[in-house]
């Protein structure tokens, strides 16, 4: 029986016997929680009935993920008893980031990491292009809109859908202010990523800025770029007006001029099909498997894949050092375009460290300034 019907059955059950048994089972499960969690490391039993992997099997410490000494972080005891498993707190102060401004004048890259409320963790990756005003305008106010509605809303798909759209009716309203037409050609992309308890984590996006998962060492894509590449983001544009062309590089673009099919922003585009609606996905974390999460600009996307962020990453002591090293990474690779991470640990952090990175430098070859 789930601890939220022993809860239930001991607030509406019948007699006051039945509801003591009750709360005494969830006391019981309580303590052996907390006993668990306190033992000395050379008692924990081999045998818990904790199932984090959802295997159906027992684990041990070891396997739950936190097994070295690297990422120590404290156990999340409200959410582990909520879900029947143990959940690693993420603490910000672990998260690491960092943001190169390449061979640009500007650095039109924007990124926040924040504890939006007591159970929501909120991590953003914004990408201006034409300006910085988009993406600036998503660093101010994306966490504000997304907090309002979740006031009201529960499910945290439909909460970064409307808050995306809000985002981009209120960022319309802002620039028509401007005397400046220009502005009017701003955009950015926006990836945003929520945990929620530990262990549900939402993502959502617009462009081709990312965001990867690191389960068992390897990549988990969770965003998927929005460009005119992808067939059926291709058909939208033209069944929308618009029209796709290739530059001298080979690399196609909406009108003539964006290379991205949906972004907050870009207002003189809307009518060519070039929207601020996001794709999202939702995910349940095995920290016995997840090692972290990485949210990615063009400037490094554009020049390493997913699997060789992954692989950097792993092979950095904490998610600061791997920040760093993956953004200057990027430039020696020979990116230009500004570069920006956020990496999230979690409970495998360390576990699936890569002995060496394997690249193609035949992307090193391409700049990824796509706006030039």
């Amino acid at each position: 029986m789930s601890m939220a019907v022993l809860v239930q059955l001991a607030s509406h059950g019948g007699s006051r016997v039945c509801r003591r048994m009750v709360l005494n089972r969830v006391r019981f499960i309580q303590d052996k929680l907390v006993r668990l969690l306190h033992s000395p490391s050379g008692t924990r039993a081999s045998n818990s009935r904790f199932d984090p992997d959802s295997s159906g099997r027992p684990t041990t410490w070891d396997s739950f993920g936190i097994w070295d000494n690297r990422i120590d972080e404290p156990i999340l005891l409200p959410s582990s008893i909520r879900y029947g498993k143990l959940i690693p707190k993420v603490s910000l102060s672990k998260v690491g980031y960092a943001s190169q401004i390449g061979q640009r004048k500007e650095n039109e890259d924007r990124y926040q990491v924040s504890q939006m409320t007591n159970d929501i963790l909120y991590f953003a990756v914004f990408d201006g292009h034409s300006g910085a005003q988009a993406a600036d305008f998503c660093h101010k106010y994306m966490e504000q809109y997304i907090k309002e509605l979740v006031a009201k809303e529960d499910n945290l798909e439909v909460v970064l859908t409307n808050a995306f759209l809000n985002v981009d009716e209120a960022l319309a309203k802002h620039l028509n202010f401007s005397a400046d037409a220009s502005v009017l050609c701003a955009g950015t992309t926006a990836t945003v990523a929520l945990l929620r308890d530990g262990i549900e984590l939402v993502v959502a996006s617009v462009g081709d800025s990312r965001a990867m998962l690191c389960r068992k060492g390897k990549a988990l894509k969770l965003t998927v770029d929005h460009t005119p590449e992808r067939k059926d983001e291709k058909e939208r544009i033209r069944k929308s007006g618009g029209f796709v062309t290739w530059n001298s590089l080979g690399q196609p673009h909406v009108n003539g001029r964006l290379a991205m099919t949906r972004s907050i922003g870009d207002f003189d585009l809307k009518n060519a099909g070039v929207v601020a609606e996001p794709e999202t996905k939702r995910i349940s974390l095995h920290h016995v498997h997840d090692a972290f999460l990485a949210l990615t600009t063009d400037g490094i996307n554009f020049i390493m894949n997913s699997q060789e962020i992954c692989d950097v990453i792993n092979q950095c002591h904490d998610p600061k050092e791997a920040a760093q090293r993956l953004s200057e990474q990027a430039l020696q690779y020979g990116a230009e375009d500004n570069s920006t991470v956020i990496v999230v640990p979690f409970g495998a952090w360390g576990k699936h460290k890569s002995s060496d990175v394997s690249f193609s430098f035949s992307r090193s070859f391409v700049s990824s300034g796509r706006w030039a």
